[in-house]
């Protein structure tokens, strides 16, 4: 992501203007005079050809990457491209956290529609940098391309935490405890919602929370820190393809079976609200569904305590225990009357 120098200010770039007749060159220099935020970490950032950045001492580095497809993941006509930019920084946030690792650098590359205005350019870029900002984390690189169809935004990201603490999907034994973040089934709903014709601002409190949670989600980069520096938790993933999805995987690393507990899981209001009046149901939207961006640990017994007090240090973030991890292998969801299911599986692609 290397700007023109003798393109116009940003400035002067009209705002109606669409990313096509505004030039890329100008379009770089957008982002640029507003990614400001940089750490003594990074020693060459946006304007060359690469970036060069100055590990931590003492601690490994962790990458991750993701897209967000137009069609696919969002659509403009649901979204605005503010909470695109937050979601595209988010999901990528939430899968350093998945491994202990504090976010420290990121790339943005956008493959842009030609017709995309400048306005929507900078929105989708404000949202991004927003949470860049928030989260202290510098944007050093990228690039922008032209799309012959949807919005691409995709995005690396780059954390750091020290080798013996870096939380994997291996390390769940029997006899450990299942642990999530947060609550479930928000972001579930908050998509059924939109699929439904439902939108934001029609005064009711339970559909706007729920669409925040699909729109904006909180990665728990923070509180999952806290956790690996302790090593209070033997293994760890997020939750983008939902709760299902993530205790197949852990248990399938370590391979072991899971059981999900029906009457733990932490259903999120506001889900409960939706499924109630749409007649669904809310825990399969807490089970099945995905883009809550929360965390799941397996978690020693004699480490109980330990994790539940670096939770609280860690921003005072809801930890909920929603299941075990046994020698046989499989993935049930237990009820309350002790009746077992198989687990449903979570979203994939293909």
């Amino acid at each position: 992501m290397t700007p023109h120098t003798t393109s116009p200010s940003p400035a002067l770039a009209p705002s109606n203007a669409t990313v096509d007749s505004a030039g890329e060159h100008a379009l770089v220099e957008r982002i640029a005079a507003r990614a400001r935020l940089s750490g003594p970490h990074v020693l060459v950032g946006i304007g060359d050809d690469a970036a060069v950045t100055r590990p931590e001492r003492g601690a490994v580095e962790v990458t991750t990457t993701d897209s967000l497809v137009e069609h696919v993941h969002f659509r403009r006509d649901w979204t605005p491209l503010a909470a695109v930019g937050h979601k595209a920084l988010a999901v990528n946030l939430s899968d350093l956290a998945a491994m202990g690792a504090v976010p420290r650098s990121t790339f943005l590359s956008l493959i842009l529609p030609a017709d995309l205005t400048v306005t929507d350019f900078d929105a989708l870029v404000g949202g991004f940098l927003d949470l860049a900002t928030a989260s202290r984390v510098s944007l050093i690189g990228g690039n922008i391309s032209r799309s012959p169809g949807p919005l691409i935004v995709d995005v690396t990201a780059v954390g750091s935490v020290r080798q013996r603490r870096v939380l994997r999907r291996v390390g769940a034994r029997a006899g450990h405890e299942l642990y999530v973040t947060g609550t479930l089934g928000a972001a579930a709903a908050g998509l059924a919602m939109f699929e439904a014709g439902r939108r934001r601002g029609n005064g009711d409190p339970a559909v706007d929370a729920c669409v925040d949670r699909y729109e904006r989600p909180d990665a728990r980069w923070r509180v999952a820190s806290v956790i690996a520096r302790t090593g209070a938790a033997a293994a760890a993933i997020d939750l983008s393809d939902g709760l299902a999805d993530a205790a197949r995987r852990l248990a399938e690393a370590a391979g072991l079976g899971v059981i999900v507990e029906a009457g733990a899981v932490p259903v999120d209001p506001g889900a409960r609200v939706w499924a109630e009046a749409a007649g669904g149901d809310a825990l399969a939207l807490a089970v099945e569904g995905g883009e809550d961006y929360e965390l799941a640990f397996a978690v020693a017994p004699r480490q109980r305590r330990k994790f539940l007090a670096a939770a609280r240090r860690g921003g005072h973030v809801p930890v909920t225990r929603v299941g075990r991890f046994v020698a046989e292998p499989g993935a049930w969801l237990e009820r309350d009357d002790g009746r077992r299911n198989e687990l449903a599986a979570g979203f994939v692609h293909f």
